[in-house]
């Protein structure tokens, strides 16, 4: 496996009851890349996506990390390794404040997030690291604010800000735009554009526009394979996949 490369599949596949919700796929991510995995509905960017977080165990096939076979690692130590992944419905405690979301995702880190019987006083020397965050996702001077009080874009970036409160090397993005209202989309673009930097993104999303603006890498999948992949331009410009996104949906 090359240094370039950060993430890596070999013939991943996985079964249900007999039905390849996905089949061989060979993927390569670059470290220093935003890769986006896209396809019409039913492709199997989902499915894909949970057996690379290991949420989903492979019928057969290898996934490796920064040359480290994972394809058996349990998902709660991806963190460890410098791994973190977001999902389509926003992840947020309502009721807790900003900085008390953050904080929790810092204690993980540490691993204090189960002793409850310290004072929250013993949890202040982590405040400075939470507030940075909290700005670092535009949501500076917001610390105190009830996480339920925000508009689903703030809770999409209060949601960024815990993630990145693991430090990941790799990030790995499930449908970030989902849910997001239009006056958003522009703001939470350059966000991940700007989380990116010294990092690598992998993100599913269905928004083409906010993939040609982001993405350096494209991967196409249609009925579990992978249909094309290179730049934005590259499979937007191909035949199969103008037939795979104008014909029939695959589910």
């Amino acid at each position: 496996m090359s240094d370039d490369i950060i993430l890596e599949t070999k013939g991943l596949t996985r079964e249900f009851a007999g039905f390849a919700a996905v089949s061989d796929v060979n993927l390569q991510v670059h470290r220093g890349t935003i890769h986006a995995l896209i396809g019409p509905n039913g492709a199997g960017k989902t499915t894909c996506f949970n057996l690379l977080t290991k949420f989903l165990q492979p019928t057969r096939g290898q996934i490796w990390y920064q040359g480290q076979d994972i394809t058996g690692t349990r998902p709660d130590k991806l963190v460890a390794m410098g791994m973190a992944r977001s999902f389509q419905i926003s992840a947020v405690f309502p009721y807790l404040s900003l900085i008390e979301n953050v904080r929790l995702a810092l204690q993980r880190r540490l691993g204090t997030s189960f002793h409850f019987w310290r004072s929250t006083s013993s949890l202040k020397h982590l405040d400075s690291r939470a507030e940075e965050l909290l700005k670092s996702v535009g949501l500076a001077g917001m610390g105190h604010t009830k996480a339920v009080d925000l508009s689903y874009g703030r809770k999409r970036a209060l949601e960024m800000a815990t993630t990145l409160a693991t430090d990941p090397v790799l990030l790995l993005l499930d449908e970030p735009m989902a849910g997001v209202g239009h006056e958003d989309i522009d703001t939470l673009t350059e966000l991940i554009r700007t989380v990116a930097v010294g990092r690598t993104v992998l993100m599913v999303e269905h928004n083409l526009s906010v993939v040609s603006t982001l993405c350096n890498t494209v991967t196409v999948l249609r009925r579990g394979e992978i249909l094309a992949e290179g730049s934005y331009d590259e499979v937007a410009g191909n035949p199969q996949v103008i037939e795979a996104y104008l014909g029939a949906s695959d589910e």
